[in-house]
């Protein structure tokens, strides 16, 4: 079963081998063990300025030559010729950060996305896609049921759907909702019955349970660390559909031209799950998990966890850690108030650290001292301090140096101020942006952070000028798997009603080209091996229908994906 809506937005928006050791070895006895890709524009993403290349050859799964036409024919006289009748060739695309379990989960979900996602527009929808999703899969009572992608902003009413609302067409199978943002969801009486949350229950540090007003009874609204039971709840339950669309899942991806995907934040179970797939072969695209802070104290000991080397095409890159919660949930953190009313919160409401600063001293401590790559969520400004402190003790506590080449990667990054750009730079930290947010959420922030904040968001262009790496990603299944269209909303930064959110941040074509190719390699330690066309890198490439250096900022998101091929062998291929 495919993501239906989800997947045709997505569409209409836009094996380790044999080395070859010599890009010199003769060809004369072999008949088309190599390809020569010629006759469109190649785009080599190797240095900082466009530059193109005549032709590439590809030989084992690794690039052996990138050049002129003629030197290519000469040397590979035997390769099969691939004309790519003026189509664009890229390395293939490497995504930053997203969730491939959680993509695959929703598979088995009801899809609750407002547009131009989904076709939700109002709490009515959402309650008759309930009762559909119910009858149509003859879903017993007593049964989970969950929903993802659900938009409050977006919503008519302006507001999170409530238990009582859900209660009045499914009162009898325990129902979990997962807002789009995946830092918070509701859950109707049931679903809160059976995970023992009541007018009782506390709120958990880092998290919120809403009440209605002037009373302690839940609404059924869990933010933060206050959702963990619900959702470590749906994962489990979810699991046992894991194999039936890891491959969907796959080709998902891999009809957007990534070749290599991330697991943003993964479970043991699945991490296991992962690699036993991999070790069957099952995997077409490489894959990068990121394992849950709850590894740390375990990861040295445990061979099952294979820290940043592949087997069989999967890894595990580093540890990530949920430093804060969303901006349009109003639930990051921030040095200065949110202008609008904060769910509750009555003053000076600035949002949620979902970890003390002693806790996140303490895992950066654990991380830095077995040299374990960290992740960090991270969007309000207020959390990035934490962040900067934690790494500042880290490196004291431990005798390291504070600009050693560890790549501690603040993911999202939204709202870091300028002076917090510089000391990513004077720390070598780097920044994994998140411009998605301008299209679907800029009104959103221009409105509850300010003109000033929401125009800073994902600064790429500041960062870039600073001599910073940064990437840009679409965290699925927060916004769709689409890097076109995370490219086009980088370079135009336009919002749902057409306003530009932040002008002098606007990326140019190429940067946020990047973002998703040399930089997202440069993320992962994996600039020797991905992310530019040049000779011993693995043959990953993309072809496109057109050049997005080339046509018109705002026909970006239209470009389409015709080919994927993965270490020379095609993996998707556009009808």
């Amino acid at each position: 079963m495919k993501p239906s809506i989800f997947i045709i937005f997505i569409m209409t928006l836009f094996f380790n081998c044999k080395d070859s050791e010599n890009a010199d070895i003769d060809n004369t006895n072999t008949s088309q063990i190599s390809q020569l890709f010629y006759n469109g524009d190649i785009i080599t993403m190797a240095s900082d300025q466009a530059e193109y290349a005549e032709a590439v050859v590809e030989e084992y799964g690794k690039i052996v030559f990138v050049g002129s036409q003629k030197d290519a024919e000469s040397k590979y006289g035997n390769a099969k010729k691939i004309d790519l009748s003026g189509k664009t060739l890229l390395p293939g695309f490497i995504d930053p950060h997203s969730h491939f379990g959680m993509v695959s989960n929703t598979m088995g979900q009801v899809d609750l996305n407002p547009e131009p996602v989904g076709t939700v527009v109002n709490i009515n929808d959402i309650l008759k896609t309930l009762e559909t999703f119910k009858k149509e899969r003859n879903i017993p009572d007593g049964e989970w049921i969950f929903g993802w992608g659900y938009d409050d902003g977006q919503l008519a009413e302006n507001r999170h759907p409530t238990k009582r609302d859900i209660d009045k067409v499914l009162p009898n199978n325990p129902v979990y909702l997962q807002h789009t943002s995946g830092h918070m969801g509701v859950a109707n009486s049931l679903a809160l019955e059976k995970l023992n949350v009541n007018s009782e229950s506390k709120n958990p540090e880092g998290g919120n349970i809403e009440r209605f007003p002037n009373s302690k009874e839940p609404t059924g609204l869990v933010q933060e660390t206050a959702m963990y039971p619900f959702v470590g709840n749906m994962l489990e339950i979810l699991a046992k559909d894991q194999e039936t669309f890891f491959d969907t899942t796959q080709e998902y991806y891999a009809s957007n031209g990534i070749t290599t995907a991330q697991d943003g934040m993964t479970d043991r179970n699945t991490i296991r799950f992962i690699q036993s797939q991999a070790d069957a072969g099952k995997l077409t695209i490489d894959l990068i998990s990121l394992a849950g802070y709850a590894e740390l104290d375990s990861n040295v000991k445990d061979s099952t966890l294979h820290f940043k080397n592949y087997k069989n095409g999967f890894k595990v890159q580093g540890t990530k850690i949920v430093a804060d919660g969303s901006p349009q949930g109003k639930t990051a953190y921030f040095t200065e108030p949110y202008l609008t009313e904060v769910p509750g919160c009555q003053d000076d409401c600035k949002g949620l650290p979902s970890l003390s600063q002693e806790t996140i001293n303490t895992l950066f401590l654990k991380a830095y001292e077995h040299d374990n790559q960290l992740f960090i969520h991270c969007n309000g400004d207020a959390t990035i301090d934490m962040i900067i402190e934690a790494h500042e003790n880290a490196c004291k506590q431990l005798n390291q140096p504070l600009d050693k080449d560890r790549r501690t990667i603040l993911i999202h990054a939204q709202f870091a101020r300028a002076d917090q750009l510089e000391t990513f730079v004077k720390y070598k930290m780097e920044p994994s942006f998140f411009t998605n947010h301008a299209f679907f959420w800029g009104d959103a922030h221009v409105k509850n952070l300010g003109k000033k904040r929401a125009a800073f968001l994902s600064p790429m262009v500041s960062a870039k000028k600073l001599g910073l790496r940064p990437t840009n990603h679409s965290d699925a299944t927060v916004t769709p798997i689409a890097p076109l269209f995370t490219v086009w909303s980088a370079v135009n930064r336009i919002s749902r009603s057409g306003a530009v959110i932040g002008e002098a941040e606007k990326a140019t074509p190429y940067l946020a080209l990047q973002a998703i190719t040399s930089n997202a390699a440069y993320e992962f330690f994996e600039e020797d091996l991905k992310g530019s066309l040049s000779d011993g890198k693995l043959a990953d490439f993309v072809i496109l229908d057109k050049n997005p250096l080339k046509i018109e900022p705002m026909e970006i998101k239209n470009i389409q994906v015709l080919e994927t091929i993965k270490e020379g062998k095609t993996i998707f291929k556009k009808e």
